[in-house]
């Protein structure tokens, strides 16, 4: 009998040895993917979608073609204005007279129509008003230039922020990856826990152990799957399509190592919407002042016109019917001689504001470079850090394969070959992060230097 017992406790301990070694290895299982539902979206097609359907994109260009019209439209104000005219005053009167000198009998006349019409056209032409029209017109051709600027701000901006939540659907699945993988681990060492356990040879505390680490693994995955749709739900709401729609993306981060600065500074200058926007302002306040200097000057309108009238009264005293109409001529002239200093005040604070765009614009483009120079940082520094984070993602993932086996062999405890696992889905959340922020730091660095839409053709 005892030999019997002997022989059940050591084919149990075989089996418990030789288990692990029956399933997949541990480095197999750490270049596993996770299944994805749905179509595969690329940031293309996601950039496509948003420049099409984005709801801001839009308001923008409609506020462009509204300058464009009224571009279009300015020209015309040096045309003369006409002005078409028609009156018709027609009155029924019921007539009753009686006559002091008795010679006459009374007089009763009832449904008498009186009618007045008055047909003409007046023309107004200014022929000058201190080149105002001309001013006016230049300045809308540079707010048709703004809204095309603040348009192109927008696009570029969009693109930025759609690919911005396309990789953080690829980092936040990455880590949901290494978290399933840490989770597979856990299992494996949960059932060699039980094994060892069942045999006698660990004690039940390191079963226990085994079975909460596998527990909080567990809840960080599912935490981490809320996160993964998250990230999806913000994707689809930028891309203006049904949040909830499943896709699948690619499962890898390529980042640039070419990107030069002296490249994105002298594209920031010259390309940067912003500051293009910034310049045009200050073009535009500049006109400002000229337009408010030239009230200052006469203005010169011709006139004309034509006009016709045609009484017919049927009743009373007076013109029975006639028939008028006359040709109108001239021109007139106008000089403001004084206006309570009101002329003075506009023109002053028509160069004030010329004064504070070109501050803004000096500010706009300091912030930016500000923004260049600590970008650019940020991104040669996300560079070093993934150079060293693959490095320790190498070693992390050596030290739990060499863990790992002396746990199972028992030259180790649970709290050593824990640390170890930690330190490993550390380390790979480090690599996934560095990746992550080295791509967001070349994107805000396209963006900036206006360069985002030609690297996303």
């Amino acid at each position: 009998m005892r030999f019997l017992l002997n022989l059940t406790f050591f084919l149990s301990f075989i089996s418990a040895w030789s288990q692990p070694a029956q399933s997949p290895s541990l480095r197999t299982r750490r270049t596993s993917v996770i299944t994805q539902q749905g179509e595969t979206l690329n940031l293309q097609e996601a950039i496509s979608a948003a420049l099409e359907k984005n709801y801001q994109i839009r308001i923008f260009k409609a506020q462009e073609q509204i300058a464009r019209t009224d571009f279009r439209t300015a020209k015309y104000s040096f045309f003369p204005n006409a002005t078409a005219n028609l009156t018709n005053n027609s009155n029924l009167q019921n007539l009753r007279q009686t006559f002091l000198d008795g010679l006459r009998p009374p007089q009763n006349l009832y449904g008498l129509t009186n009618r007045n019409t008055q047909v003409g056209i007046n023309l107004n032409w200014t022929v000058f008003n201190g080149f105002g029209n001309f001013i006016a017109y230049d300045r809308l051709g540079e707010v048709v230039k703004i809204t095309e600027a603040n348009t192109r701000a927008n696009v570029e901006s969009t693109v930025a922020s759609v690919a911005t939540a396309y990789y953080d659907v690829i980092r936040q699945l990455q880590q949901l990856v290494s978290l399933r993988q840490a989770l597979d681990i856990s299992r494996d060492r949960l059932e060699l826990a039980r094994a060892n356990y069942e045999v006698g040879t660990r004690s039940r505390v390191d079963y226990l152990s085994a079975q909460v680490d596998y527990n909080a693994d567990s809840s960080a995955l599912v935490a981490q799957q809320q996160n993964v749709r998250n990230s999806k739900v913000f994707l689809n709401t930028l891309i203006v399509r049904d949040p909830a729609t499943e896709f699948a993306v690619r499962d890898t981060i390529i980042v640039r190592t070419d990107i030069s600065l002296d490249q994105l500074q002298q594209s920031l200058t010259t390309n940067n919407p912003l500051l293009i926007a910034a310049a045009l302002n200050r073009r535009v306040a500049n006109l400002n002042v000229k337009l408010a200097q030239s009230q200052r000057l006469p203005t010169v309108n011709l006139i004309g016109g034509y006009n016709f009238q045609a009484i017919n009264n049927q009743g009373g005293f007076g013109v029975g019917s006639a028939r008028n109409d006359a040709l109108i001529y001239g021109f007139q002239a106008s000089v403001p001689i004084f206006t309570g200093f009101n002329q003075r005040r506009l023109i002053s604070n028509a160069q004030t504001n010329a004064l504070v765009t070109e501050y803004q614009e000096s500010d706009q483009r300091l912030q930016l470079q500000q923004a260049l120079e600590q970008t650019y940082s940020q991104y040669r520094n996300s560079l070093i850090l993934v150079n060293l984070e693959v490095e320790s993602y190498k070693i992390a993932n050596q030290n739990v394969d060499i863990a790992f086996e002396r746990y199972r062999v028992g030259n180790s405890t649970a709290v050593e070959f824990r640390d170890v696992q930690r330190n490993a889905v550390a380390a790979e959340t480090r690599l996934i992060n560095a990746e992550y922020n080295t791509k967001i730091a070349e994107i805000e660095l396209l963006r900036l230097s206006s360069q985002i839409l030609q690297q996303n053709k």
